[in-house]
């Protein structure tokens, strides 16, 4: 007995990889492009792969005689013909370009900029973040509970892929960009999101150990958020129920499903927070085992996000992997695909193989390591937790009223607690309207704000108004349209 023990003691030291033990890590260029490339088109399949499945299965398993397509043409072909449906690409690429442009130094100014004048359409925090960019509010603000109501929400989370391929074995150096960049449009749990899977892709550059990437990710994140509780409950369960992922889903359901900061997700089975979102995709990574396509179905099947999240899982395991590893079934298609440049971008995949390598090679040398003709020696980071914070921080929702009626002229309701939100629209879909209405916000008898509400869906305000931080009571607020047009709609949909 004692022998089987000291041969598998040893038999586990000899498969620990060198990140768990060493300081720096040596790869070929080509070992280092490979992994490059394999994190960028894991992702693309992934969003592909899961396109159909967006959020159609909200709070619902996608069982198994679901069947999600995949054919040879058929990543071209969505590529083509559904260009909106990358956002988990060209939302990187818009902060990619800016890097390409003004070096790896660039302010966050720059890239809140080219994000809040990009052309593509967006929603929940970005598009919160955007709105507040265009009127004067500049990150860190722009993301900030208190002045975005998805800051919890997935955004930063689908976009961080860029700063963890930029930063092979360094979690902290792709801590550092995200600090910057996902505090335009997140904070809080929605922050850590993009934190964390950025950790992951860092590490999967140098261990092909997915318990330990994930593991080790987790350190960057503060041990008391919520996010950090939830990933670690995931690995938990994984080790408890380690043959099935359906368990560990309901555990998850169970736990970690209650949304109390999107004003869309609130008292309803849609979630596009960034926590539950997280957990599906380290539960199809870590129930995947290294298998592309297991993690592919399983992350996929969890529901929800099921586009963006096996977008991450994919991109994450692609960069393991390497390129030349993804299986042929996953790459069937791609490569007719890759000089095609994602919409709103000039970046296609073939272009950002190249970009990003070079970004890669920048980072790597700025941070200690060194490079050579052939190699490249990557100085390894200990991961190292972000600073903490909460948003919502003592703040719940209580109650939803449903309104569905036009402002015309003037709304009021009253309401007891500490805030509230008017959802509503006043854009429809693709409009370029220059038309701005302008609505007064009462709040007990005082003017709180003259809002600006864009009938241009790009430039949109996504709620109506907001106010999280009144004294605890009963309130009354009242909205006053100023300028109503017969062609506009300014429509209260709840509160």
């Amino acid at each position: 007995m004692k022998k089987l023990l000291i041969i598998s003691a040893l038999l586990g030291f000899l498969f620990k990889t060198d990140a768990q033990y060493n300081k720096s890590v040596t790869l070929t260029k080509d070992q280092l492009k490979d992994k490059i490339k394999g994190g960028w088109a894991g992702q693309t399949i992934g969003v592909t792969f899961g396109g159909p499945m967006e959020f159609k299965y909200n709070g619902t398993i996608i069982n198994e005689y679901q069947p999600v397509p995949w054919y040879d043409g058929y990543l071209k072909k969505c590529m083509e013909q559904n260009p909106g449906l990358y956002d988990d690409l060209y939302m990187d690429l818009t902060f990619v370009e800016v890097f390409e442009r003004e070096g790896l130094d660039a302010p966050v100014t720059s890239h809140a900029k080219a994000y809040a004048n990009a052309g593509y359409a967006l929603w929940h925090a970005n598009q919160v973040g955007r709105y507040n960019i265009l009127h004067g509010i500049m990150p860190p603000q722009s993301g900030h509970w208190e002045n975005n109501p998805h800051a919890d929400c997935i955004d930063y989370q689908i976009e961080c892929d860029f700063a963890g391929l930029m930063s092979p074995g360094m979690p902290n150096t792709a801590a550092q960009i995200s600090d910057k960049i996902g505090h335009i449009m997140n904070y809080g749990d929605g922050y850590y999101g993009g934190v964390f899977l950025g950790a992951c892709y860092t590490l999967a550059f140098v261990s092909k150990d997915i318990n330990y990437i994930i593991e080790e990710s987790l350190k960057t994140i503060p041990r008391q958020s919520n996010y950090y509780k939830c990933i670690a409950d995931v690995i938990k369960w994984h080790k408890m129920y380690p043959n099935d992922w359906k368990k560990t889903w309901y555990e998850i359901q169970n736990k970690w499903s209650e949304d109390i900061g999107c004003p869309d997700g609130v008292f309803a089975p849609f979630n596009i927070d960034a926590t539950i979102n997280s957990a599906y995709v380290v539960l199809g990574l870590l129930y995947g085992k290294g298998d592309f396509t297991k993690t592919m179905e399983i992350t996929t099947r969890c529901g929800q996000d099921a586009d963006c999240n096996p977008s991450s899982a994919g991109g994450i395991l692609g960069t393991m992997l390497g390129y030349s590893s993804i299986p042929a079934y996953w790459k069937m298609g791609l490569k007719e695909a890759e000089n095609i440049d994602f919409k709103y971008t000039t970046t296609s995949l073939n272009k950002v193989y190249e970009i990003g390598f070079k970004h890669a090679l920048q980072n790597i040398e700025r941070n200690g390591g060194k490079i050579s003709n052939n190699s490249v020696k990557i100085a390894l980071q200990t991961p190292e937790a972000v600073k903490f914070e909460k948003s919502f921080d003592g703040t719940y929702p209580v109650d939803k009223q449903y309104v569905y009626k036009s402002l015309n002229d003037e709304y009021a309701f009253d309401f007891e607690g500490t805030g509230y939100v008017v959802k509503g629209e006043t854009a429809k879909w693709a409009s370029e309207s220059p038309y701005v209405l302008k609505m007064e916000v009462y709040v007990d008898g005082k003017v709180q704000e003259i809002a600006e509400l864009p009938t241009a869906f790009t430039t949109r305000r996504h709620e109506l108004c907001w106010n999280y931080k009144l004294p605890k009571g009963k309130h009354n607020v009242k909205l006053k349209l100023l300028n109503p047009d017969k062609e506009h709609d300014c429509r209260i949909t709840d509160i």
